[in-house]
């Protein structure tokens, strides 16, 4: 929106990707009183519009296999709710294994999956190249497929959200950067955008890639991460696959739009932070090639169309960070989603919301509350199922 922010807000979340569109979209049906939503760059410009789009519910804690499920269910409803449709496909996501290690990681995620009540297939090579005709199988040991994981297109969904969020009231403004945190006595008085004081009882940090920086503007020291991880989407060619398919040894996920592009990435070493761009690189390209080719060897003659860039924002265990910080009453985090904020937002931002009305949430503090990284040396458990 254009125009001035107001003097004061009940709220102010920094941060207008999806996480922060979907929890200004709760708090403001939930009448918490006047909201704002403060952007850096433009609506998508963040990771929310440079994802490949999965969504899934395959992952080694229950307690994201809980989250996961409930956000299928409302990325299911999210047509008739907000009125976008984000074509939301569910054909399934493959995993990969190429060793025994392998196998056994996805045999611990298998049981956790099922224990939750999710029908996860293991596949042996053969049903996997029924799955991915074309596909490579001489490395491959065997496979995990939950047929109802899937993708959809992260920009009705932002749009969805955002335009959601302004029907309530949330005012939104974009290329406005809070530039510092305003707090005495321990307690959150506002923050500062382009010069000017913008007074809040509240400030939820969701400003993904950023969220370190923008903490430690607050005085808080964080072990937030931004790590640039790279995509590239391909010429359009017959649809021959389904699932989001994710090989476990180097990382590599693909799949294919309704269109017929293949989209897809994998990760090179980057030097930790943000930078402008952020830019994609050669070294990307090359290897990303390879690897595709190297799986789908009938695609050597395929052309890239655009490759692009964005941030994870990693935490030491892989599990993100929501709810009130203790050294800073008033201070909300909603982020250290690694690379999947946008496929659990439906689920997390309802708790971010929750957690900013005072209300208890479902969530356990020891493996998604702020304080956990507060005990030097204390024992975590470490999500990794990490890639794509």
């Amino acid at each position: 929106m254009s125009g001035e922010p107001r003097d004061r807000y009940a709220v102010v979340i920094v941060g207008g990707g999806i996480v922060g569109l979907f929890t200004a979209y709760h708090l403001a049906r939930a009448g918490t009183g006047p909201i704002a939503v403060f952007e850096r760059g433009f609506l998508s410009s963040g990771a929310s519009g440079r994802n490949g789009g999965g969504v899934r519910q395959q992952w080694e804690t229950g307690a994201t296999v809980a989250l996961a499920r409930e956000a299928v269910a409302a990325w299911r409803r999210f047509p008739g709710e907000f009125g976008f449709n984000p074509y939301f496909r569910q054909g399934g996501y493959l995993f990969l294994a190429e060793s025994a290690a392998e196998l056994a990681q996805l045999d611990r995620v298998a049981a956790t999956v099922r224990a939750a009540g999710l029908p996860l297939e293991r596949l042996d090579p053969r049903a996997v190249a029924r799955r991915a005709p074309g596909i490579r199988t001489d490395r491959i040991q065997g496979a995990s497929y939950l047929g109802s994981d899937g993708t959809l297109y992260p920009f009705p969904a932002i749009w969805g959200a955002y335009e959601a969020a302004r029907r309530l009231g949330v005012d939104v403004f974009l290329r406005s950067e809070v530039t510092a945190i305003d707090s005495e006595g321990g307690r959150v008085l506002g923050v500062r955008v382009g010069g000017r004081r913008v007074a809040a009882d509240r400030v939820v940090n969701a400003a993904g890639g950023w969220s370190g920086e923008l903490s430690r503007r607050a005085g808080l020291s964080v072990p937030n991460v931004a790590s640039r991880h790279e995509i590239l989407a391909t010429e359009p060619m017959k649809r021959f696959l389904d699932p989001m398919l994710i090989r476990l040894s180097d990382g590599l996920y693909v799949s294919q739009t309704m269109r017929g592009e293949l989209v897809g990435g994998l990760s090179v070493p980057h030097p930790p932070g943000v930078v402008p761009g952020p830019p994609s690189s050669i070294a990307f390209l090359r290897r990303m090639s390879a690897s595709l080719v190297d799986l789908f060897p009938n695609l050597s003659g395929l052309n890239v169309l655009r490759a692009w860039a964005g941030y994870y924002d990693d935490t030491p265990d892989g599990m993100p960070v929501i709810g009130e910080d203790p050294r800073l009453r008033g201070f909300f985090h909603a982020n250290g989603f690694g690379g999947h904020g946008f496929m659990l937002s439906p689920a997390t931002s309802l708790r971010v919301a929750r957690s900013v009305l005072g209300e208890r949430t479902d969530l356990d503090p020891a493996r998604f509350g702020p304080a956990r990284f507060l005990s030097p040396g204390r024992a975590m458990h470490a999500e990794h199922l990490q890639p794509g």
